[in-house]
């Protein structure tokens, strides 16, 4: 998206790719989950490395800034339409039940598609580092634009606390609605 609108930062920087070995880090790809592994937690954070782009190559940084965050759960709802659309087509047309490649095919599509649509709303919390946030930003001025700001720096505290004092419980019954909305009912799971 960026790069639409006129930003080839992530180009010039060898980011705009979908390969994901240039998109890992060692400590939110790999220090961090493993550490949420170690410790027994209900669920794992980690992160690759954000895709970079540069406010001052934009028309509207605001506006474009905004339309690049939106980029991002956008393509993790349409990867969960997509592969919704396959397991759909596969409760009709194959016989997943006898066999068991096809079986662990619509699992494996199952979990993508979770992971997907629970991405995406975990992205849009309006909370930085998080695309949601930067969403919001596009719609502040004044006090509230300088507030928002200076929180950025206390954004990555503010989720681990959210996470572990189980405020985003509320994303969960979320997820899973809109998750049987693209499955259909038949999920075997």
């Amino acid at each position: 998206m960026a790069y639409r609108l006129g930003d080839n930062t992530a180009k010039e920087l060898g980011r705009l790719t979908l390969n994901p070995i240039k998109h890992l880090e060692l400590f939110g790809s790999f220090l961090v989950p493993l550490l949420f592994i170690i410790t027994n937690s209900p669920f794992i954070l980690g992160w690759a490395k954000p895709v970079p782009f540069n406010p001052y190559n934009l028309k509207n940084p605001k506006r474009d800034g905004a339309l690049i965050a939106l980029a991002g759960p956008l393509s993790n709802f349409l990867i969960a339409i997509i592969f919704g659309l396959i397991v759909r087509l596969m409760v009709v047309f194959t016989p997943i039940a006898s066999s068991p490649v096809l079986y662990n095919i619509y699992n494996l599509l199952n979990v993508v598609i979770f992971v997907s649509v629970l991405l995406a709303f975990f992205n849009l919390i309006p909370i930085p580092p998080f695309d949601g946030s930067r969403i919001v930003f596009a719609f502040l001025s004044g006090k509230a634009e300088r507030f928002w700001l200076q929180m950025e720096q206390y954004g990555m505290l503010l989720i681990v606390l959210l996470l572990f004092g189980g405020v985003l419980s509320f994303l969960y019954p979320l997820v899973i609605f809109v998750f049987r909305l693209i499955v259909g009912p038949a999920v075997i799971l």
